[in-house]
Parts: structure tokens; C-alpha cells; sequence
């Protein structure tokens, strides 16, 4: 699995491990939505072969849409149209950039590292979402 934390500067990149029991902050693809950066994330998407994108779906604390969110659902839309055949798939983000801040390691670390680890956060939170209802 693929995790993108979408910005429209930069998307954070997490990549599963074949078990799905890891999620591995990758380095972040600049101007996602932009004809280069589609094409960038569907060779790595090729590159890592797999089977489903997990992008942020960026809603308030109260679960409600905003302009970042439809910005997310159209950025998403044209993603699934790029990969031919991997399901993209919205799942939730609130908080994920907090818990990568809390992740850092102290360090001035660059902005960038933060996204990637929240898209490992969010695609930690979309496995282990998926374990609690496989059934054994």
C-alpha cells in the first residue's frame, strides 16, 4: 500500500511493508496535482507495485468538507485516473500531521520529512483500521 499525505505543494509518501504490518516514510513528491507530479507518483506507485493509494482526506474536527478537502477529492479523482487499475482510496487524516510533529526527532528537520511521516501515520491508521475487522 501507498500512503500520500496530499498538500499541493508537496505530498508525503509512506509505502506498507508486504505484510502490512509497516509503514515507511518515503521522500515526498513536489506539485503533486501537476501533470510531472502525477506522472512521478504513478512510476513510484509502478516501481513499489501496489495494490491500493491511501490519500489523506483532510476534514475538520468536526467531520465536516472543506475547501482543502474537495481540493484532496479532486486530486485523488485525477490519481486513479493516472494509475489505470490501483484503487485509490480517502481515509481520514485528522491528526496525522500532529502525531509527525510529536515524531520528530528534535532536530530542525525539514518540512518535508513531516509529510512523509504523515502519511505513515495515516497509513498506520488505515492498517491497522483494516486488522480490526479482518476476522482470525
Amino acid at each position: 500500500m501507498l500512503a500520500l499525505d496530499y498538500g499541493s505543494a508537496r505530498c508525503g509518501c509512506a509505502v506498507s511493508d508486504p505484510t502490512g504490518v509497516l509503514a515507511t516514510p518515503l521522500e515526498p513528491i513536489s506539485a503533486p496535482a501537476s501533470r510531472r507530479g502525477l506522472r512521478r507518483l504513478s512510476a513510484l506507485a509502478r516501481e513499489l507495485g501496489v495494490e491500493r493509494v491511501i490519500v489523506g482526506l483532510p476534514l475538520s474536527l468536526a467531520g465536516g468538507d472543506s475547501a482543502q478537502t474537495r481540493e484532496a477529492r479532486e486530486f485523488a479523482s485525477a490519481l486513479e485516473h493516472q494509475l489505470e487499475g490501483v484503487p485509490v482510496e480517502l481515509h481520514d487524516e485528522r491528526f496525522t500531521t500532529r502525531l509527525a510533529l510529536r515524531d520528530g526527532d528534535g532536530s530542525s528537520a525539514p518540512r518535508s520529512s513531516e509529510d512523509s511521516r504523515a502519511a505513515a501515520h495515516l497509513l498506520m491508521g488505515w492498517l491497522d483500521g483494516r486488522a480490526a475487522v479482518r476476522p482470525g
